[in-house]
């Protein structure tokens, strides 16, 4: 696996069951469930912050690349 494009987390066993329904309903695996429960939470601190999603989702990666750095 490309340690470059792909990243493990851990989440405690009940978010994990919640992620596979949510999933389940949206015909979603549990890392597409993930993905679309990032993008709706960008898009809405993006209005909170007065940006729009794709250069707010750009800060955010920025920003999250300098954590990883620490």
């Amino acid at each position: 696996m490309d340690i470059n494009k792909w990243k493990s987390v851990a989440v405690d066993i009940d978010n994990y069951y919640i992620i596979k329904a949510m999933g389940h309903h949206g015909r979603r695996k549990p890392g597409a469930q993930i993905a679309k429960l990032v993008d709706s939470e960008i898009a809405k601190l993006a209005v909170k912050n007065k940006k729009n999603s794709t250069s707010f989702r750009s800060e955010l990666i920025t920003q999250g690349k300098s954590l990883d750095k620490k």
